[in-house]
């Protein structure tokens, strides 16, 4: 929308995407091979101690979602902007406290041993039967609540700045609209819908991330202090399952703008849209229970309301946006580049990744499946193809936007590569748990080695395509600071 903006203006912000962007995509990268340092290690072709193992695995799990989240947050505030009035200031501050906290993070892995996993679960962090000491828990805990203070700065910032243009969250959700009290013309866009949703389930979720490790905190100092594990366990749950999902929500803003563009079709806010966007915001809430299935202390309401819900939760936002993904291209003649056909990828990798969180989601299947490595498959392919595509798309976008860079046949081999080995990776893991292979094993035995062999190349060869995508990217920064500023209005893409 650069006639809202001036140049120079639109220069600096895409220069602060540019900086989410390319952070979060090497983290993400590094965090690659960490995994297939694992999955190699899993299949007998790397020696790893079982300490490296479980340091890797902590490392892992928290960079993959903290990366991912952080560059989604980016892709979110680009195109937020054009709609509302965000701060710059806490933009930048977000940032800042990402990097203190992922320093501090890394720190209390690697220099320290801390190796609890993301999850962290009390009282893990302050009894490690010495594989780690207090410093090493302080550093991740304090480090992941920097990161976490970073991330709610940024949300109530946004909630701020979607309250005062629309007059309060429910509106921002489009709530007046599906009571009738005003027309489907007059809806908020989808991408504040997206925003809003993301808003409500992350200030949630990251409060009660904050309130777990702060009692956590206070236990590793303190251990005297003391708190129930079944608590310490929904809110550690609560945080995490919400915050990750939160990622595809915010990626997803990558298809509602970069489709339209690309068909000069737009993608309009209907009742049944925002219908759907109100059911998975209360869903995401909830569900998260699912974890908790195998918990036999749980009230056995909250694991019911768990399996009902995970089933429903999947179908109403991404069989819309699917749905609708389909059809704003059918016929379109729209021609296809690494942003489209990266964007339009994510919604089968969003599709299919699905799936299995639904078939785990039943409680007699969970209460066998969900310690395999089937809850990795899933997550996997829900994330990799899914989300993060959508990021790369938005990567690709905004570097054909922003500058006169082209792609050449190696960004569109990479694409081929990435999405036949993330579908790779996913599919060892899916096979592992089929044969009820454990997860969070540093070690296999014989007959489980192979799909994990398998994965661990597999996993090479999409760190190959993700190195491709990256250097695209910093090839567009690099050319960007000769070029003026440019977006969607001043440049066609196809």
């Amino acid at each position: 929308m650069s006639s809202l903006v001036n140049k120079g203006e639109l220069k600096q912000r895409n220069g602060q995407i540019a900086s989410y962007l390319i952070i979060g995509a090497v983290v993400i990268a590094v965090m690659m091979v960490f995994g297939i340092l694992m999955l190699l290690a899993q299949g007998g072709m790397l020696n790893l101690s079982a300490a490296n193992f479980y340091q890797f695995l902590t490392i892992h799990g928290t960079g993959m979602i903290g990366a991912a989240a952080f560059a989604a947050a980016g892709v979110m505030w680009y195109f937020l902007r054009d709609y509302v009035q965000l701060s710059k200031k806490i933009f930048t501050w977000n940032l800042v406290l990402f990097l203190i906290g992922v320093v501090m993070v890394i720190i209390g892995v690697f220099s320290f041993e801390y190796a609890s996993s993301w999850t962290f679960l009390y009282p893990l962090p302050a009894l490690s039967a010495n594989a780690w000491g207090t410093v090493g828990a302080l550093l991740y805990l304090v480090g992941m609540l920097v990161l976490g203070v970073g991330f709610l700065l940024l949300y109530i910032d946004t909630g701020r700045a979607i309250i005062k243009k629309y007059g309060s969250l429910g509106k921002g959700l489009g709530w007046d609209v599906i009571s009738g009290k005003k027309a489907e013309k007059d809806a908020p866009p989808p991408t504040v819908v997206a925003s809003t949703m993301v808003t409500i389930v992350n200030v949630t979720a990251l409060t009660a991330g904050a309130t777990v490790l702060i009692m956590n905190i206070i236990n590793v100092v303190n251990p005297a202090f003391t708190f129930d594990p079944l608590l310490a366990k929904n809110l550690t749950y609560a945080f995490g399952h919400i915050f990750a999902n939160s990622i595809i929500y915010m990626g997803v803003i990558v298809v509602y703008e970069i489709l339209p563009r690309y068909t000069n079709r737009p993608w309009k806010s209907n009742r049944i849209f925002l219908i759907a966007w109100t059911m998975s915001t209360t869903f995401t809430l909830l569900i998260y229970t699912h974890h908790m299935l195998m918990d036999s202390v749980m009230p056995k309401w909250m694991l019911i309301m768990g399996q009902a819900l995970s089933y429903a939760n999947g179908l109403p936002v991404l069989v819309i946006t699917a749905y609708g993904a389909l059809m704003i291209v059918y016929k379109s003649g729209i021609k296809w580049d690494m942003a489209s056909g990266l964007a339009f990828i994510s919604m089968f990798g969003w599709t299919v990744g699905v799936v299995p969180a639904i078939v785990d989601a039943t409680i007699v299947v969970n209460h066998v499946m969900h310690n395999t490595k089937w809850v990795p498959g899933h997550f996997h392919m829900y994330m990799g193809l899914g989300a993060v595509a959508m990021l790369f798309a938005f990567m690709y976008y905004l570097a054909k936007v922003d500058s006169n860079l082209e792609t050449t046949i190696l960004d569109k081999i990479a694409l081929i590569v990435y999405t036949l080995a993330i579908i790779s990776v996913s599919g060892q893991f899916l096979v592992s748990g089929a044969i009820s292979t454990p997860r969070r094993w540093a070690t296999h035995f014989p007959e489980w080695m192979g799909p994990a062999l398998f994965g661990g190349i597999a996993g090479v060869f999409m760190f190959l395509a993700t190195v491709i995508f990256i250097v695209h990217f910093i090839s567009y920064i690099q050319v960007r600071g000769t070029s003026t500023g440019s977006d969607f209005d001043d440049k066609k893409v196809a």
